[in-house]
């Protein structure tokens, strides 16, 4: 019994999920020392108890069976839901953001709590809808994702509610969904912002504005555009499919009829996010030009830019970051984690994380190929996306190289929910490796 028990555990996940979390304590501490070297925050002692309550959780799903999920998942989602907009009604505001609730003392991010139900209830929808037409699977799908992502775009937390997209995408990709409908959906997203962001990116950013780009910001032209375009759309479409036309008449009704949407969709973008949120976008791309002489939006990867770069590749060491005790880097804890980071540990400290997420992801993609049970393959591909999603920006915005949306470093940066939320799924990618060859 004993032996099985202990069989249950994938250890170079739990080894490698610890060293993360230890190095996230021993950062968040030295985020915490101002420039006389004195601690002036606790947050190390309290994501020492998230720590512990996260090692717990990850225990017990690691023993309970994945599978069983499959008939609460629906109650799981709708129950979150309603979390998510009592959380937009009656949250408290951070940084913002209403994205917190407290029980108690202790502040919940339920959006956090959101990745995990809707990777659970979108496996089982994959799953059971394994024989139905894809366009229809595809769909529905998109129709499960609106309302987290929605209500989390709401809060606002634009970071948290894109972590959504990617679980989406990673998870259709392995239930077999053509691959002209992700793409098409990623191309959606790309010129939804771009034509969101053209106009002030184009004032703001470019050398030499263009008059071209005006057209977007003219209400008048812009909808001339974009029945222009939909016309287009509707003619490649017909001539495609009643008069069976050349095949490049359905790239044409392919490539238009993503910026028609996206063209529709940029207005909804450009009402639910906040004017500080759609700067963000841009300003990464020269973030001395925001109107302040880099004291403004771009202040932070200015600083955070300095910061990895002051750190050389043997870095300025352990509690000497002269950058994040001078109170430099905003949010250093959280979003900045990497940056405090480089700056003492260095290039090659920096490569050492770099070495452990990639062994995670190998790891994951290896438990994910070796499941027989599709439930399994989706629920994994969804933990995976997630993981992978919060590193890739995390690490590109505090590089400068993406723009700011204020993710965390999963198990490294501060964050109750989100190192609890970021434990179960280990739990669960450890459930699904140690049942991976059962079908049922």
């Amino acid at each position: 019994m004993k032996n099985k028990f202990l069989s249950m555990f994938d250890y170079l996940l739990i080894a490698i999920s610890f060293i993360l979390v230890i190095l996230g304590v021993l950062f968040i501490y030295s985020s915490s020392i101002n420039q006389y070297g004195i601690s002036v925050r606790t947050e190390h002692k309290r994501q020492l108890i998230w720590f512990l309550a996260g090692v717990i959780a990850m225990i017990f799903f690691t023993i309970y069976d994945y599978r069983k999920c499959k008939k609460i998942s629906l109650w799981f989602y709708i129950g979150v839901i309603f979390l998510l907009i009592y959380t937009l009604i009656f949250g408290k505001e951070v940084n913002n953001a209403k994205s917190w609730i407290g029980i108690g003392g202790v502040g919940i991010q339920p959006s956090e709590i959101g990745k995990i139900s809707f990777i659970l209830f979108l496996a089982k929808f994959l799953e059971d809808t394994k024989s139905d037409d894809s366009i229809k699977r595809y769909v529905f799908a998109i129709l499960l994702m609106i309302p987290p992502f929605t209500l989390t775009l709401l809060q606002p937390d634009m970071g948290t509610a894109c972590v959504y997209i990617a679980i989406f995408l990673c998870m259709t990709f392995m239930s077999d969904i053509p691959v002209k409908y992700i793409v098409f959906t990623i191309l959606f997203g790309m010129f939804t912002i771009l034509f969101a962001v053209l106009p002030e990116l184009n004032i703001e950013i470019l050398e030499q504005p263009k008059r071209i780009f005006y057209i977007l910001s003219n209400s008048k032209l812009k909808m001339i555009l974009v029945l222009t375009s939909a016309l287009i759309t509707a003619v490649g479409f017909i001539v495609r499919k009643y008069f069976h036309g050349p095949k490049y008449y359905y790239w044409i009704t392919f490539i238009f009829g993503i910026i028609t949407i996206s063209l529709l969709c940029s207005w909804v973008l450009l009402k639910v996010l906040k004017p500080y949120q759609l700067r963000r976008l841009y300003i990464f791309l020269d973030p001395y030009k925001d109107g302040k002489k880099g004291l403004g939006d771009g202040w932070n990867i200015i600083q955070s830019k300095i910061a990895i770069g002051s750190g050389g590749f043997k870095g300025q060491g352990y509690l000497n970051g002269s950058q994040s005790h001078g109170r430099y880097l905003a949010e250093q804890s959280t979003d900045f984690i990497f940056s405090i980071y480089s700056e003492e540990f260095g290039f090659w400290g920096g490569l050492l994380i770099f070495t452990l997420y990639t062994t995670i992801f190998v790891r994951m993609i290896y438990i994910i190929k070796q499941t027989k049970n599709a439930y399994g393959t989706y629920v994994g591909a969804g933990i995976l996306g997630m993981y992978m999603f919060h590193f890739i920006i995390n690490v590109g915005m505090v590089m400068g190289i993406m723009p700011v949306m204020g993710i965390p470093l999963l198990l490294l940066s501060y964050g109750g929910s989100s190192l609890v939320t970021s434990l179960i799924a280990i739990g669960f990618m450890m459930s699904i490796n140690y049942r991976k060859k059962e079908l049922l």
